[in-house]
């Protein structure tokens, strides 16, 4: 049957350029869309920039222009990136828009009237020298949960904790660097928990990755709380019906701009947006998303839809964060790659082969290797897959004047080629892309054999093989023709001109089962050519020049890695004095009076060790006893309140709930040292 989707990626936002950590969602976005647009679905892919707020505001005062202006211009550098990237919107539109104003006050005064919107007076945090409130994203600070340093004011990276600002610890305005002071205002809140059993079940009907369920079930059990969605002028976003002076929060109407792309899409295309939307739609809704705004699209979001009357999505699908090199991205690295300076220098399709190699259905993070990058494209797309045409396409153009064989050589061959057809497919639904480009690649490891095995360029030497030459290299093309309806999803734009030397149409999922015979085909040109060194040099030299410290800010765009930069080089003596050990844990006990600590007893080889270890949030005291972990053993004992602390434990996590304690392998016995 033929599928109705709607789907969309994550809105950039209208602050600063498209970067290769953004691309990640993107790409993996648009290879989607293509596989189902390639299999006959009707599918439509929108977006949009996320164009409102305070930083939107700030940044157009200190240019001198209106936000109205800065968010036009930086829409058309957007657009401009996505298209050279050959990433296929249906339509990209903006929330500024006439439709997301309507969609956004349709939603909320539904919400309202149904006794899920209420008004309270608040203390709020309020930057005494610029004389405005402060949103969320403009106070940093010290997070209440687990103490993590430098965390937004709405929410922590570190251990993904949601909060109150006036929770944060040790506040500082980001717009002035003063200390914040508390005014009252009158604001409206989002009653999330009269959603809690709607949204219980939604969570765990199939919707969300498993990573994600898990999760959302640790928020469930900590209480949804009242979601603020307005904010006080000065702020420019839509003001709020009937609330003079006051504005919708940014990530209020911000998904709305989802609909309001669609309907903007539907209005000049004449898809019905109303059978797409409605409560018992039969069509498919589909999100892509950063693993950093779950919260925001897995509850708020199908909460909004629902008190307004609207269609729930059927998948959110969230995805990790990029690394180049195993690091962050970094500006004085010049890893902090924009889409631009990538597009000045090279194929857009290698980095889009690269993600898809790299991306599975879950919600890790991806790294981009530079050197594997190279290694890569050169290898498998230069090396494998456009190495069969050229291989194969000169015989057939010099000696037989363009024409195919009008039988299979390799009837066998031919039919384990197409036989894969449906596995790839599913690949490529359940969005297993690296898994699909493994299986991809096989097959032109065996179409290079049949190509090595045959030998048509020393047949053609021989008197009376021509017939023999015809049919191998028409194979070989036969072949190339399906491995590029395989890769056409990832490489739209190597598809297109494989489709015009093949001297066919654009090749739909179907096409794949059928040979060229007897067919006619035209000059081969070469469609890739190798990455040099040279090129990766090039753009990491154009991203240190052109970042500067005014780079985008990040109020909707996912951090780059969850990792801290590695730390200053040492020597291998500096290493050599830390005398790491093989522990038993031999007993574990909570410590009255401390919110973090555990009282380790350790079993070193050479006696007991006490340790005070930070792991209360993430392990249970029995549930230690017995274990083998990794300890400093020379370290200089530390006195502390609760008693004298003769080591560390080793952990590695952001802290909160996400410890985890190093175990050593099976055979390891307590006195070892780790070396």
């Amino acid at each position: 049957m033929q599928r109705k989707i709607l789907v969309t990626s994550a809105l950039p936002y209208a602050n600063g350029s498209i970067h290769l950590g953004h691309l990640v969602e993107y790409i993996q976005t648009d290879i989607w869309v293509r596989f189902q647009k390639m299999r006959g679905h009707e599918c439509h892919y929108v977006c949009a920039d996320d164009a409102h707020g305070t930083p939107i505001m700030l940044r157009a005062q200190n240019e001198g222009i209106q936000p109205e202006q800065l968010i036009a211009d930086v829409k058309q550098e957007h657009m401009a990136d996505f298209a050279d990237f050959a990433i296929g919107f249906d339509n990209y539109h903006s929330t500024h828009s006439d439709e997301n104003r309507e969609l956004a006050s349709q939603i909320y005064l539904a919400n309202r009237d149904a006794g899920n919107i209420e008004s309270r007076t608040i203390s709020q945090a309020y930057d005494p020298e610029k004389e405005m409130f402060l949103p969320d994203r403009f106070i940093r600070g010290e997070c209440p949960k687990c103490g993590a340093a430098d965390q937004y004011g709405d929410n922590c990276e570190a251990c993904g904790a949601t909060y109150d600002p006036t929770e944060l610890k040790n506040p500082v305005s980001a717009v002035s660097g003063a200390t914040p002071i508390t005014k009252e205002s009158e604001h409206f809140f989002f009653k999330l928990g009269n959603f809690e059993d709607m949204l219980r079940d939604w969570t765990l009907g199939g919707h969300l990755q498993t990573e994600v369920t898990r999760k959302l079930q640790e928020w469930f059990d900590s209480g949804l709380q009242d979601w603020d969605i307005s904010r006080d002028a000065p702020y420019f976003g839509f003001e709020i019906p009937d609330a003079p002076g006051k504005f919708f929060y940014v990530w209020m109407d911000a998904p709305i701009g989802y609909l309001a792309s669609f309907k903007n899409y539907c209005q000049r295309t004449g898809v019905d947006f109303d059978a797409f939307m409605k409560a018992d739609s039969d069509a498919e809704m589909v999100h892509f998303i950063g693993k950093d705004i779950i919260y925001f699209h897995a509850l708020f979001w199908p909460a909004m839809l629902k008190g307004a009357g609207f269609r729930l999505p059927n998948n959110i699908y969230a995805h990790g964060f990029l690394t180049v090199d195993g690091k962050k991205m970094s500006k004085s690295r010049g890893t902090f790659i924009k889409a631009r300076s990538y597009l000045d220098h090279l194929n857009p399709e290698y980095l889009r082969y690269y993600f898809a190699a790299k991306l599975g259905n879950g919600i890790d993070d991806i790294d981009l290797n530079l050197q594997d990058f190279q290694s890569r494209i050169n290898a498998d797309l230069v090396g494998k897959v456009v190495n069969i045409a050229s291989r194969c396409a000169g015989f057939i153009n010099k000696r037989f004047d363009g024409q195919l064989a009008d039988s299979l050589a390799e009837p066998a061959l031919w039919q384990s080629f197409v036989e894969q057809a449906e596995t790839i497919a599913q690949r490529y639904e359940q969005r297993e892309f690296g898994q699909a480009m493994r299986d991809i690649m096989a097959l032109a490891d065996k179409a290079n054999q049949y190509i090595d095995e045959q030998k048509p360029w020393v047949l053609a030497k021989e008197e009376g093989k021509e017939a023999e030459v015809q049919a191998i290299c028409s194979m070989g093309l036969n072949l190339f023709r399906v491995l590029v309806g395989y890769l056409k999803p990832v490489l739209p734009r190597t598809a297109e001109l494989a489709e015009a030397f093949l001297n066919i149409s654009s090749l739909q999922w179907s096409d794949i089962t059928n040979p060229l015979l007897n067919h006619k085909i035209d000059t081969f040109k070469p469609l890739m050519t190798r990455i040099e060194p040279e090129k990766i040099t090039a753009i990491l030299e154009a991203s240190k020049a052109t970042m500067t410290d005014n780079s985008p800010s990040t109020d909707t765009v996912p951090a780059n890695s969850d990792f801290d930069p590695i730390a200053d080089e040492i020597q291998y003596d500096d290493f050599a004095k830390i005398d790491l050990r093989i522990a038993k844990i031999v007993n574990a006990e909570h410590v009255e009076g401390a919110d973090k600590l555990l009282q380790l007893t350790l079993d070193i080889g050479l006696g007991q060790r006490q340790v005070f270890a930070g792991i209360k949030s993430a392990y249970a005291p029995e549930d230690l006893i017995g274990k083998l972990t990794v300890m400093v053993a020379n370290l200089a004992p530390r006195k502390m309140r609760f008693g004298l602390s003769e080591g560390m434990v080793l952990a590695a996590g952001p802290g909160g709930k996400d410890l985890f304690i190093l175990n050593p392998d099976e055979g390891a016995k307590p006195g070892m040292r780790v070396k």
